[in-house]
């Protein structure tokens, strides 16, 4: 294929548009995001300095930003992954980034959830390995995902690509987020559906509670 009438297979993978897996460019930058990812969920806990500079090695975005996730967490590249501040990922979640993924400032991951950009042809024929004028590969494609500011993912919590979730947004655990998701929503179930809007009633004002030691509810 002309990679000059293309902009490169890594072009058209960030770009969403159909590029090949098995492309020597980003096969190679796949081996270097697993690796450097393994080597990320290997070291540990005691060696926090190492930790967070093989964090920041595999994605460069979360330098100085006061980003934290638990082990083990798993990305396909890690460079596709852009943090805002403050943001936490919490154990076993997997951010499949082949397009961008974006979280914004403030933002909470819970365990096991999953950001899942690549997609497929839905068509059989279109989808298995095939003869094509340059060799015999797949063709697939992937959708960025967008995480506003201040949202809260429960656990289990599964986003496909193409999907924004706006700022302040709560996705209740388990649910399955297909279409975008309005500010200042809370969302649940397969696929997720918008159940109401997070309003003024639901302060629970936190510094009061906790100076009293009350619950907050």
């Amino acid at each position: 294929m002309d990679q000059n009438q293309t902009g490169g297979e890594w072009a058209r993978m960030v770009s969403g548009r159909l590029y090949d897996p098995a492309n020597q460019e980003i096969t190679k930058r796949h081996r270097t995001g697993l690796l450097r990812c393994d080597r990320f969920n290997r070291i540990a806990l005691w060696r926090a300095k190492a930790k967070q500079r093989a964090l920041e090695r595999l994605i460069p975005s979360a330098k100085g930003k006061n980003f934290e996730v638990f082990a083990p967490f798993y990305c396909e590249y890690g460079v596709n992954i852009h943090v805002g501040q403050n943001c936490f990922v919490n154990y076993k979640s997997v951010f499949l980034d082949v397009a961008p993924i974006t979280l914004g400032n403030n933002v909470l991951i819970g365990p096991n959830v999953t950001l899942a950009t690549p997609n497929h042809p839905f068509l059989a024929e279109e989808r298995a390995f095939a003869d094509y004028p340059d060799g015999c590969h797949e063709l697939e494609y992937a959708q960025p995902i967008t995480i506003g500011d201040h949202c809260w993912l429960c656990s289990g919590v599964t986003v496909c690509g193409g999907v924004t979730i706006g700022a302040g947004s709560i996705i209740a655990a388990g649910a399955v987020v297909t279409r975008d998701i309005p500010p200042h929503s809370i969302a649940a179930g397969v696929p997720a559906q918008v159940l109401r809007q997070i309003s003024e009633s639901d302060r629970i004002h936190v510094w009061e509670k906790y100076i009293k030691n009350e619950p907050p509810r």
